[in-house]
């Protein structure tokens, strides 16, 4: 998932995209950020963004279609008007996302984090998160102050090599040594 811009002084947060039109009657396929796929759908209301242009729209139905969701939006009732809303990103206010445990994150407040080992090496920071199945992995690239300029996937693995986050001051710690 990734962040965007503030729209009416609320942080949004991109969970998908239009991709095309499906059918006759106005449904659109949305290929979703969200895991599990459809929990795009807990969210009613859209706002759309596609590039300045934004909308707000509303979720009447849907369903699963393989790795892609069948989407029906309130007031879409034929296949041009769906058309029309083809490359739009779907976002919602990062508040309006459920909170999580104590020591639980979402992927956007770890990407951009300075990831350091134990003893203050810098790896670089996080870019983007990949998931693997077994378990989630860090993309750290390497930053200005890095010990080097090599690209890492780290495991994230809180508890294992994951030892310490701190989301004001911007910073992950692992255990890691970076020879490996």
């Amino acid at each position: 998932m990734a962040s965007s811009p503030e729209q009416s002084g609320s942080p949004m947060l991109v969970l998908g995209k239009i991709v095309s039109v499906h059918g006759i009657r106005g449904a659109v396929k949305v290929l979703s950020h969200t895991d599990p796929l459809d929990n795009v759908l807990d969210y009613p209301q859209w706002s759309l963004r596609r590039g300045a242009e934004q909308r707000t729209v509303s979720v009447t139905g849907a369903r699963v279609q393989g790795r892609v969701l069948i989407v029906q939006l309130k007031g879409v009732d034929d296949r041009n008007q769906a058309e029309d809303l083809v490359n739009f990103e779907i976002c919602v206010a990062h508040d309006a996302l459920p909170d999580l445990e104590d020591g639980e994150f979402y992927w956007y407040q770890l990407e951009g984090l300075r990831v350091e080992t134990l003893e203050g090496q810098l790896l670089g920071r996080i870019d983007h998160m990949l998931e693997t199945g077994s378990n989630d992995v860090m993309v750290v690239k390497p930053c200005e102050g890095s010990v080097d300029t090599r690209e890492r996937l780290l495991p994230y693995l809180p508890d294992l090599y994951v030892k310490h986050i701190d989301l004001q001051a911007g910073l992950m710690q692992v255990d890691w040594d970076p020879e490996f």
